[in-house]
Parts: C-alpha cells; sequence; structure tokens
C-alpha cells in the first residue's frame, strides 16, 4: 500500500493506493500506523509516496476539482465492497456535478425500491473514496442535509462549491 497527504479546502486528504489503482481517501492529518488501535484515520505504513502515479494523479486532480477547474474524476479505482455497495457507488459516479439526489432516488435506482434507503446509507458511509465517488451529493427525503462522515461542514463546503462553479459556468457570476 503507497499513500500520501493532500492539503485541500476541508483538511488534509490522505490518500492511499494498492497495485496502481486509488483505494481510499479519507479526511484528516493523523494517521495511525499498522497495527495502531484507536482514534481516526487511515492506517498507514512507511513514508508517503509522492511519486506513486495514480497518487500524484488524484492530487492533481484534486487540486483542479477544488480550484472549480475539474467536475468528473478519471482515476482507476479498487473499491471493495459488497455486490450492493458497488452498485451503490457506480450510482453515486452518476450524480452530475453540482447535482443531489435523495437516499430513496438512489435506493429506487438501484434496489427499485425507495425501502432500501437506509441501506443505502450505510453503503454511502462505506464508500472508500469519498469526493472521487460524490456521496457528499446523496441528500434526505426533503432535500435536507443528513448525514455525511467527512462531516457536514464539508458537505456543505462540497455542495457549495459545486453550486458556485455551476453558477459561475453558467456565466451568471463570470467577473
Amino acid at each position: 500500500m503507497r499513500w500520501m497527504s493532500v492539503p485541500s479546502p476541508i483538511g488534509d486528504l490522505v490518500l492511499t493506493a494498492d497495485d496502481g489503482r486509488l483505494s481510499r481517501l479519507e479526511f484528516g492529518a493523523r494517521q495511525r500506523r499498522a497495527g495502531e488501535s484507536g482514534g481516526r484515520g487511515p492506517r498507514v505504513v512507511g513514508p508517503p509516496s509522492p511519486d506513486e502515479p495514480v497518487l500524484a494523479a488524484a492530487a492533481e486532480q484534486l487540486q483542479a476539482y477544488f480550484a472549480g477547474r475539474l467536475t468528473e474524476f478519471d482515476l482507476p479505482l479498487s473499491m471493495a465492497g459488497s455486490e450492493f455497495e458497488r452498485a451503490v457507488w457506480a450510482e453515486l459516479s452518476r450524480i452530475p456535478y453540482g447535482e443531489t439526489r435523495s437516499y430513496g432516488d438512489v435506493a429506487r435506482a438501484v434496489a427499485g425500491d425507495v425501502g432500501a434507503s437506509r441501506a443505502v446509507g450505510i453503503a454511502n458511509n462505506h464508500n472508500p473514496v469519498a469526493v472521487i465517488v460524490p456521496c457528499h451529493r446523496v441528500v434526505g427525503a426533503n432535500r435536507k442535509l443528513v448525514g455525511y462522515g467527512g462531516g457536514l461542514d464539508r458537505k456543505v463546503f462540497l455542495l457549495e462549491l459545486e453550486a458556485r462553479v455551476q453558477l459561475t459556468t453558467a456565466g451568471l457570476f463570470a467577473p
């Protein structure tokens, strides 16, 4: 496993890669060493690997995203999860930049039943590459902001960033 930390407007993002594919994006600057218990943050071993091609590409794309120059990520991913989780993550990737969907919308698309909303929420929480796979674009049934593993403040920031970029791109607030 290779890793690196990337500064961002929502705090440091810790990226990990396995076999040339991005496998995790986690929030927080504090990393745990393998075998260390407690605390939050990803487990990393050894020194950072900023020369790992997929990590360098992810860092570059994240910088462009936060600068409002990138609306869709193009990275090889390695996402371990159940068949249902992978289906949810695939559906999240189809939510257009600057738009939101409710948990019920995602449940209907994946399972054909809004009753699977809680299961979608659990899969959303297990998303190993937040931001890249845009779980922040999922909202409550009444479009209320609910739940986000990175904290609601980060979710608000990401949604406001995308809304601002959409408005600027549409020419409404262009200088």
